[in-house]
């Protein structure tokens, strides 16, 4: 007899391509494997108006996942990692998170080329205080609007011409099959994507050790190595929507590369740091003081 895994996700369709994603890789892993996909609305998805900061910040996507969980009526959660809060439910974890994606932002626009390209006075739409901030340092020229709904209603508000061009994940167009409205993807350095941006993990429950073990063969070592580095800022910060901040690891040759940013209209911090992979959640705590240090904690 088969045995069944029951994979809670969100119903948008980047949500449920993450889902179907998993679902083939452990599949394939395990043949004797039966993954039941159990597709679920979030508060964040119902309120398509509201921004984030005024919802209660980026585990509006998760919660009701978690409580499936917690209440056995799921064994697994896929979320996307950038969205996934600082905190668990006691008892929850990430288990596994897969092969990352290209982390960078799009910039997508049907009369720019590049942001670098954008008139005076354009205006460019983000859901993500994180990237409006960060733009807004480099063209404080522009007019910066919050843009809400799925990556299909953002990308008919532009061709209405709502807005000149809008800024959007690489990663979720891609899987969308819409890599081709990609105009130009954003360098990091000069928009650090959030923390996890691009990679998809599987949250479980700590004490079944039958799930953890299966999913311990989708794990990608050097792609969950790098996301924790990021996500030791952002737990070391308290990081939520209210306060924006990036990290963003890369591992190269045995040593990760850490970039950081946190900022408000006023004011940006960025600090950077290296070490050993075997040193990194060391060194991303010491670059989290440093962060501090600088009045991280006071930014409001």
């Amino acid at each position: 007899m088969a045995q069944v895994i029951r994979l809670a996700t969100r119903e948008s369709a980047l949500a449920m391509w993450q889902a179907n994603f998993v679902k083939s890789a452990l599949e394939a892993a395990h043949p004797e494997l039966v993954v039941q996909i159990m597709g679920m609305t979030t508060q964040g998805d119902r309120d398509k108006q509201s921004p984030l900061t005024q919802l209660g910040g980026k585990g509006v996507f998760v919660k009701e996942l978690e409580v499936a969980l917690i209440e056995g009526r799921a064994d697994i959660a896929v979320h996307s990692m950038k969205d996934v809060p600082s905190v668990f439910p006691a008892g929850l974890g990430i288990a596994a998170i897969c092969e990352r994606e290209d982390p960078r932002d799009a910039f997508v626009s049907n009369s720019a080329a590049s942001f670098a390209a954008l008139p005076a006075g354009a205006k460019l739409g983000s859901s993500s205080l994180r990237r409006r901030l960060q733009l807004k340092e480099k063209r404080p020229d522009l007019d910066y609007l919050d843009v809400r709904g799925n990556v299909e209603t953002r990308l008919r508000k532009l061709d209405e011409g709502e807005y000149d061009a809008i800024i959007l994940a690489v990663a979720g167009l891609k899987r969308l099959g819409l890599a081709n409205r990609i105009t130009d993807p954003i360098d990091p350095v000069i928009s650090v994507p959030a923390a996890g941006q691009g990679a998809v993990g599987i949250e479980a429950r700590l004490d079944d050790e039958q799930t953890l073990a299966l999913l311990s063969s989708i794990n990608h070592a050097d792609t969950f190595a790098c996301v924790s580095c990021e996500r030791a800022v952002s737990i070391g910060l308290g990081a939520s929507c209210e306060l924006p901040i990036a990290a963003f690891a890369t591992l190269f040759e045995g040593q990760i590369s850490l970039q950081t940013y946190v900022g408000t209209n006023d004011q940006h911090l960025r600090v950077q740091g290296q070490s050993s992979r075997d040193e990194a959640l060391a060194m991303a705590n010491y670059v989290t003081q440093q962060l501090i240090d600088q009045g991280a904690n006071q930014l409001t």
